[in-house]
């Protein structure tokens, strides 16, 4: 009974538990008020905002049991376009109007338990107006739970699937609920959302978690009725925010803010009746994308006739972008584009019917259809191709716009596909290129849009591929890899891994170049799946017998999956052990650069990195740019979440100085996303061996038949492969390969076979015909550059949008006509050009219009309500000009002619607007300047008043509790008003009539926040004019050369100077000279112990400086012999002094008689030398007194000069005369060379005036052979301007050569000095660069001295030593001395500082020495010289002294050499077999021979009579009779010092050197890495440099060494070799694997013939195979060295045999 009564209370409590779910009851019709306005801008108040307004009564009710009907009555629309909140909502009235039909059709709903279900209603409701209703229905989602009143949960909504808080509480006295619910809109499990243009782009996870750009919160707050069936709603309401910044949105963002609010009214018994029409189902509550994706939200547009209004554009752009681009042309090139998206395709059709046969319409056409961005582009495109309505190359460009365009749907990939496929477009190679890769960049897109992507859009191209690989079609396998790349789709990865060597067998038989491919192409794929390409890439990199390259590639792809700490340091632990150089390299320097790394994307591969280097050895770090490197450079800025990274591979196989593969990225981050912006990746396999070799010598040739004999002989010989020449190039956009390009030797004789043919002049004769004729043409070009969309729902149900568009049109407009007299004959050569005159006439007019809008805001067919960021460059620089080349008279004129019409070149105008606008009233559109002048010095000054206070109010205190609400004056006064920037600069050129402005204007949101985004939002304008300047009337500027005896005829301006103004200048130097030597005047000087007191006459006065020495006797001979005394013995070592210095020496003062002071002054001269010199020393000393004798000795540089003075006034006085005197003799006796010699030249840059006045400059060159003097004169031609620049340049000896440069007021206010000579230093053949100066105008100081910092600095980081020592003021010196062919010694003084560097690094040999007699051979051809100079430099080289021989790779070891038998010193390992070189040790007289076969000679180097001889091909050559030259051949033998040497590069052998006691091998630098022999590969591994003929690595340097000996076949050969290589087996038995075994040598063994006794052995260490004791094998089979290596022991080697008569 206790039971039954406790079920009936829990049973009747139950009966009274309230519902609080809300509930519409049947038969009544509940009336709300609802209003809702969504707005956008920027947080503070008084600025421009952009919004939407909604406002009705809603009627809802039910029909049936969870169906309900909605009404609206009343409804109104507004638009808002003005300064918030002063400015009120205007009403849409028409658009009210015209959407009053869908706008009052009632819908239907499901809704059950507070869950809005489905929707239905009729069709003629559009998705934008039932979007509306969504917003309205949004509100009345309520998931109530019954247990709970705190919880959360993901809820459908409208804008997706989101996380939503709840809160319910219950107010029982007013008997209400009151429920909160609160969603995260940046934490949905399915957002609503749609990006445009974003498919290239990736998320940057890391970026985000430091910032964010975007984020929005929705909050609803609802008072409910509690009732026993359900709640009634009383209110309701929304507010939403969503905040935006392209950077981080904690520095300032804009924001979009919804505000929804549901009032209950009244019940009303009358129901909701739904009209006669079909209900159709229409989604759920969750928004519906409409003809918002087709909109650009830049304008909105009428379109009522979209054909019509297509070909009135299209007129317009035709029409204004002819001369010059249209100003508006981008803005109507995006109406082209919007009107083309809404035309049907029937209607594009019909248009491209109508306006294809004219060129113009036709251009703009094909331009912006890719454009149009649907399917409906590419299936255009496609038809028309098929149809032959398009040539090649407008497919090509419409194609590839079209890939990159186009959203990927299933009807754009099928279309792709079908194209691919097609017959037209694979006859092409380069439509199917295109069309390829865009397939698998289609693919792509689709997969980054779509979370599910089918297998089967790359299934096709699998197939493909195995039938590639089948038919070994390379070219085919390099496309199709390159589409799978493309693509990145995850199931590709077991179709490329069949080729990747490993992993398939197929990857065996297909070239290196294929297997790389195959590695690059799954990059994408590790975007998806990251760990399984770490395990592929791994393996590849960590199988040490695959090419250096291929693993280097697999690195390139492992680190970009951002690899974990662990595969990073298995990566260090491998390279540790690395035997390959250049791998090891790559890696390390990989490492090294991540460790730099800013960008929070690679933070943890970085961290790793940091520990990984510093595992490995630094010796890594030594290695020479030869070895392959990795470049990566970073820059982030976390509070803008902006960045940019870059990174580059340098990929070398062999340490040549051209790199194998070079392949360079930069990396763009923004908004929390990052893009691969551009990679270009070059191959140059074998290209510089193209470039450098001789033609390959056929297979039946003499020489090769001769070395293939010569291998036979050798043990498992076996060639390396030769490098197929070969270049190849891609470009990647965005992360997509969007070309390629192979080239080979094949496409490189074509294109040389047509650049050299007939039909070369042909096309020069038709293309001078026309230009004869006259050229004129226009061209436009239109690009809409960037569209990125990204549009997402709000709470009110209109679509809120974030775009970026970028939309420019250029345009050029040439016009060129020529006229040649006489006229040319019909076979024209180039060389009749030069007895022509030529006049020619051009005009052009460049011009270029962008637009770039920013936008946030409401976009919709209907309505529009937004923030926009406009920005509008504009640029013309029109030119028109005429010239007229006389050859005959050596008259060139080139004339500028002015362009009316056009003053403005450039502008850029940037501003930030509030736009509202509906598609029913466009006239009525309301655009607000975001922050209006007035606003923004009202808000600032509410805006520092409030800094200001809250000051005053923090530094009161703490008892005050009142802040005064006026503010001190003094305070008010220093409040700044920002005021809008402007500046206006301008700059004239009088001369020639041209004024240059540029106008910059500047106001900005910063003075509210200082952050980015605020400093751009505002207005920013920027003009640059050009125009003529006041003044007189220029007709146009005249630039004319006159070259030859007519030179003279063109000087307008003659300088020159009278005996007036020599005696004034006289007169000045005199009067100095007099205050500065007697004490007594005014203004006189201090004592002469002073070094300050001894500045006086300038270099500037030596013109009169002959005058002054034969009227001051006395002292001018005392300078003279004091210089004389300096300089008196021949080829002293010389201490400079500047002419200031010199001048100085002169004004010594003293008040003795005029011969005392001439001792005086001599004495002081030598003084002042003697202070400078012991000064330079004392300050290097104590500047250096850690260093060496050496650094000493590069501070005090003893420069003995080569020149010896060819130019003296007398012979008595020509060895007491220094150069600097010599060449003041020279320009003292004409000042001016117009007074002698006629010009050589005459430039006249001059602007023709209306008036005929003359006007401009003049310049004059002068050379006169009999002094070797060449002067330069530059003036003003206006007649009161005696402004000039004055150089005088001569050329004292072939080892000397001076110049004087000044400049100013007759060439006498500035003055500097310049020496150039030849000389010794310490020994060795040197240069010297001396600059001296008296005098510098400030701002020259100024910069030299910011120049000799910044050098100074950067001499530094690069290891040049720096001393700070007082050297002579006033001059600068640079000496450079040859301390080998190859190296430099160079040292810089400057005033204050010491530099210098030893053995600074050539790459070209220089022409002296030995390598000047090497030159000797090519005569004439510098290219011949250059190249050779060039290969030297960069060979390898091989030696031996004595028995050691240093390798190509600097390794060293002892040659053991066996008597009488030839060993393979070097030679050329691939199948061309170019050259080959042998030693051999004389049994008998225990001396070395080298034989050297190379094309087809043989060449013996050989000892006789302690000298050295050659023969070539058996015939010895007399030493007298060299050096021998090879007729065909660039082949040369030549005697050098003690030896002979052979050097034929072209062949790959840079030299051979023999003589009594060493020798030397040289090989040029595109041979390294395919050579082989005791010298090695030459391929810089030192680590894997013992290899044997049948490449197996060696570790016993006498087992090497032997494997490369010729064994004889018998004991009868005439060679007296008798020796032989065997797999010997080993003494004793072993226990291998615990198991008695017999072992045989793996490694050949250098024995004695069958029948001969060994006179001397020694041991080898070689590897042994084992096999059991009691195996048949009694002799291992012919395949004994493939085996693997078990054990490792001594064997004994033969060096020299006796053989028996009865030998076999």
């Amino acid at each position: 009974m206790k039971v039954l009564l406790l079920a009936l209370t829990v049973a009747l409590a139950a009966g009274y538990q309230v519902n609080f779910a809300p509930e519409f009851a049947t038969g009544k019709t509940y009336v709300y008020k609802y209003e809702a306005f969504l707005m956008g801008g920027l947080p503070e108040e008084g600025l421009a905002r952009a919004g939407v307004k909604v406002s009705s009564k809603v009627l809802i009710s039910a029909v049936a049991p969870d169906t309900f009907m909605l009404k609206l009555v009343g409804p109104e629309l507004f638009e808002y376009s003005g300064i918030w909140p002063k400015d009120p909502f205007v009403p849409a009235t028409k658009l009210t109007s015209a959407l009053a039909a869908q706008l009052l059709t009632p819908i239907k709903f499901e809704y059950a338990n507070g869950v809005v279900r489905k929707l239905f209603a009729p069709a003629g409701v559009s998705a934008t107006v039932l979007n509306v209703y969504r917003g309205i229905l949004n509100m009345l989602q309520l998931n109530i739970k019954k247990t709970q009143n705190v919880y959360e949960l993901q809820e459908p909504g409208a804008q997706g699937v989101c996380k939503t808080h709840y809160v319910i509480s219950e107010d029982t006295k007013a008997d209400r609920i009151l429920v909160t619910k609160t969603k995260d809109l940046n934490h949905c499990q399915e957002r609503i959302i749609k990006d445009i243009g974003l498919a290239y782009t990736e998320r940057c996870v890391e970026c985000e978690a430091k910032g964010k750009t975007l984020k929005g919160a929705a909050a609803y707050n609802y008072v409910m009725k509690p009732a026993a069936t359900g709640a009634l709603i009383l209110e309701a309401t929304a507010t939403e925010l969503i905040q935006f910044s392209p950077f981080n949105i904690m520095n300032g963002a804009a924001q979009m803010e919804a505000k929804q609010i549901l009032t209950f009214l009244e019940i009303e018994k009358t129901p909701v009746e739904p009209i006669r029409a079909e209900y159709i189902i229409r989604g759920s509550l969750q928004y519906e994308f409409a003809t918002e994706l087709l909109q650009t939200p830049i304008q909105l547009m009428r379109i009522s006739n979209a054909e019509a209004q297509i070909v009135e554009i299209l007129n317009h752009l035709v029409t204004f972008n002819v001369a010059k681009v249209h100003e508006d042309a981008p803005l109507k090139f995006i109406e082209l584009i919007q009107l083309l998206r809404v035309a049907r395709f029937e209607s594009i059709e019909a248009l491209w019917s109508q306006l294809k046969a004219r060129p113009d319409y036709r251009h703009w056409i094909l331009n912006a259809v890719p454009a149009i961005g649907t399917h409906v582009a590419l299936r255009f495109i496609k038809e028309k191709f098929i149809a032959d309505d398009l040539t090649i190359a407008e497919a090509a460009q419409a194609l590839i716009a079209s890939v990159h365009m186009v959203t990927a749907d299933l009807e754009a990939i099928k279309l792709v596909e079908g194209l691919a496929f097609n017959h037209k477009i694979q006859e092409n190679p380069v439509l199917r290129e295109i069309v390829m890769l865009g397939y698998g960049t289609m693919v792509a897109k689709y997969c980054a849009e779509n979370p599910v992507c089918p297998a089967e859009f790359v299934r096709p191209i699998h197939e493909l591929l195995v039938e590639a690989v089948a038919k070994g079609k390379t070219e085919d396998l390099v496309i199709l890899l390159k589409v799978l790349g493309n693509a990145g789709h995850p199931s590709s990865l077991k179709p490329i891994m069949k080729l990747l060597p490993g992993f398939g067998s197929a990857a065996a038989a297909l070239p290196m170049r294929v297997q790389i491919d195959a590695v690059l192409a799954l990059r994408n794929i590790a975007k998806e799946e990251p760990r399984m390409i770490q395990e592929v890439a791994v393996q590849l990199f960590m199988d040490k017998a695959l090419h250096a390259e291929l693993r280097m590639v697999a690195a390139i792809v492992l680190f970009e999956t951002k690899l974990p700490m662990g595969l990073v340091t298995t990566l260090a632990d491998a390279v540790m052990n690395e035997a390959n150089l250049q791998v090891a390299s790559f890696v390390y320097s990989y490492m090294k650069a991540m460790t730099k790394n800013t960008a929070p994307d690679f933070a943890a591969v970085a961290t790793a990195c940091n520990v990984a280097v510093k595992i490995l050895s630094p010796k890594f770090e030594r290695l020479s740019y030869h070895f392959s490197k990795a470049l990566y450079l970073d820059a982030y800025h976390n509070p803008w979440m902006m960045g940019a990274a870059a990174s580059a591979f340098y990929i070398n196989d062999a340490a040549t100085v051209l790199p194998r593969a070079v392949v360079a990225k930069a990396r763009t981050y923004l908004a929390g996303a990052y893009a691969d912006v551009l990679e270009v990746g070059v191959r140059t396999e074998g290209i510089q061996e193209a470039l450098l070799k001789i033609p390959k010598a056929p297979e039946d040739a003499d020489r090769i038949t001769k070395m293939k004999h010569i291998m036979k002989a050798l043990s498992e010989w076996r060639t390396h492969p030769s490098s197929l020449p070969l270049a190849s190039v891609y470009v990647k956009f965005f992360g997509q390969e969007i070309a390629f390009a192979s080239i080979d030797k094949a496409i490189v004789d074509q294109v040389i076979e047509l650049a050299t043919g007939p039909g070369v002049h042909t096309y020069g004769r038709k293309a001078l015909d026309a230009l004869l004729s006259g050229v004129s043409f226009h061209y436009a070009k239109p690009m809409l550059v960037a569209e990125v969309r990204r549009i997402f729902p709000t709470a009110v149900g209109l679509p809120m949008e974030l775009s970026f568009y970028t939309a420019a049109v250029a345009a050029a407009s040439v016009e060129f006509q020529a006229t040649v007299t006489p006229p040319l004959p019909e076979n024209f050569h180039a060389a009749h050009l030069l007895k022509t005159d030529i006049e020619l006439k051009a005009a052009l007019t460049p011009s270029v219009s962008m637009y770039t809008y920013a936008v946030m805001g409401v976009n919709t067919a209907l309505i529009q309500a937004a923030l926009m960021s406009r920005a509008r460059v504009h640029t013309i620089v029109p030119a028109k000009m005429e010239a007229r080349l006389d050859m005959i008279k050596g008259n060139f004129k080139i004339q500028a002619l002015p362009v009316q019409g056009v003053d403005k070149i450039a502008s850029a105008l940037v501003e930030t607007l509030a736009i509202a606008r509906n598609v029913e009233d466009l006239a009525a559109a309301k655009i607000t300047p975001m922050i209006p002048a007035e606003v923004a010095t009202q808000l600032s000054r509410e805006i520092f008043t409030s800094k200001i206070t809250s000051k005053i109010a923090s530094s009161l205190s703490r008892s005050s509790e009142i802040i005064p609400v006026d503010l001190p004056t003094k305070i008010t006064h220093k409040m700044k008003i920002p005021k809008a920037f402007e500046k206006k600069m301008c700059a004239a050129l009088e001369t020639f009539g041209i004024k240059a402005c540029t106008e910059i204007e500047s106001q900005n949101a910063a003075f509210i926040r200082d952050c980015p985004l605020y400093a751009m939002i505002g207005k920013h304008a920027v003009f640059v004019e050009v125009a003529p300047a006041a003044g007189p009337v220029i007709e146009k500027i005249e630039i004319e050369i006159q070259v030859g005896d007519k030179a003279a005829e063109k000087i307008i301006k003659v300088i020159n100077i009278s005996d007036e103004e020599e005696t004034t200048e006289e007169k000045n130097v005199l009067l100095k000279l007099r205050k500065i030597l007697v004490p007594g005047l005014k203004n006189g000087t201090r004592s002469s112990s002073s070094s300050s007191s001894s500045r006086s006459v300038s270099s500037r006065s030596s013109s009169s400086s002959s005058k002054l020495r034969s009227r001051s006797s006395s002292s001018v001979s005392s300078k003279s012999s004091s210089s004389s005394s300096s300089r008196r013995k021949s080829k002293m070592a010389d201490v400079d002094v500047p002419l200031s210095k010199r001048s100085k020496r002169v004004s010594s003062s003293s008040s003795s008689a005029s011969s005392s002071q001439s001792s005086i002054r001599s004495s002081s001269s030598s003084s002042i030398r003697s202070r400078s010199s012991s000064s330079l020393r004392s300050s290097s000393s104590s500047s250096s007194s850690s260093s060496s004798r050496i650094s000493r000795e590069i501070y005090d540089m003893k420069f003995t000069k080569n020149h010896i003075h060819q130019h003296a006034v007398s012979t008595a006085r020509a060895n007491s005369r220094s150069s600097a005197s010599s060449f003041e003799a020279i320009y003292n006796k004409a000042k001016y060379l117009a007074n002698a010699v006629t010009p050589a030249v005459t430039i006249l840059i001059r602007a023709v005036r209306a008036d005929h006045k003359v006007q401009g400059y003049q310049i004059a060159a002068y050379l006169d052979k009999a002094t070797s003097r060449v002067q330069i004169i530059f003036a003003n031609l206006a007649e009161n301007d005696h402004w000039r620049i004055c150089a005088d340049g001569v050329m004292l000896s072939y080892h000397k050569l001076m110049a004087k440069i000044a400049w100013g007021i007759e060439c006498k206010q500035y003055e500097t000095e310049i020496t150039a000579e030849t000389g010794l230093a310490s020994q060795d053949p040197a240069f010297r660069l001396k600059l001296t100066w008296d005098k510098l105008p400030h701002s020259m100081k100024r910069y030299a001295k910011e120049i000799s910092e910044y050098i100074s600095r950067v001499a530094a980081a690069a290891g040049v030593s720096l001393a700070k020592v007082k050297n002579i003021r006033n001059q600068i010196k640079l000496t450079v001395a040859v301390a080998s062919e190859r190296t430099l010694n160079v040292v810089l003084k400057t005033p204050k500082r010491t530099m210098y560097k030893l053995g600074v690094g050539l790459p070209i040999y220089l022409p002296i020495g030995e390598t000047a007699a090497e030159l000797e051979a090519y005569q004439d051809n510098l290219a011949d010289k250059i190249s050779y100079a060039i290969t030297k430099a960069h060979a390898a080289e091989c030696t031996m002294v004595r028995d050691v021989l240093t390798t190509f790779n600097n390794r060293r070891y002892k040659n053991e050499m066996p008597h009488s038998c030839y060993q393979i010193l070097a030679q050329d390992c691939t199948p061309e077999l170019k050259f080959m070189v042998l030693l051999k040790r004389d049994f008998t007289q225990e001396q070395n021979l080298i034989n050297v076969k190379i094309a087809d000679i043989d060449v013996d180097l050989y000892p006789k009579d302690n000298d050295v001889m050659v023969k070539v091909n058996g015939l010895e050559i007399p030493i007298s009779n060299l050096p021998y030259q090879h007729p065909t051949g660039k082949i040369q033998i030549r005697q050098r010092g003690e030896g002979i040497a052979l050097h034929a590069p072209s062949h790959g052998l840079q030299e051979v050197y023999f003589d009594l006691n060493t020798w030397k091998v040289k090989v040029v630098d595109w041979m390294k890495g395919q050579t082989c022999g005791l010298c090695g590969k030459a391929d810089g591994e030192v680590r894997q440099e013992y290899r044997t003929p049948n490449g197996r690595l060696t570790k016993n340097a006498v087992s090497y060494s032997h494997s490369w000996v010729l064994p004889s076949k018998s004991c009868r050969d005439s060679s007296e070799c008798y020796m032989k290589l065997e797999s010997v087996k080993l003494e004793k038995q072993m226990i291998v694997q615990g198991e008695e075994s017999k072992c045989y040598s793996v490694e050949p063994v250098l024995r004695c013939l069958p029948g001969c006794l060994p006179l001397r052995t020694t041991t080898a260490t070689v590897g042994f195979h084992c096999i059991p004791a009691d195996s048949s094998l009694s002799r291992p089979a012919a395949l004994i060295y493939e085996k693997s290596v078990d054990l490792r022991e001594t064997a004994e080697a033969h060096l020299a045999c006796r053989c028996t008569a009865q030998c076999a």
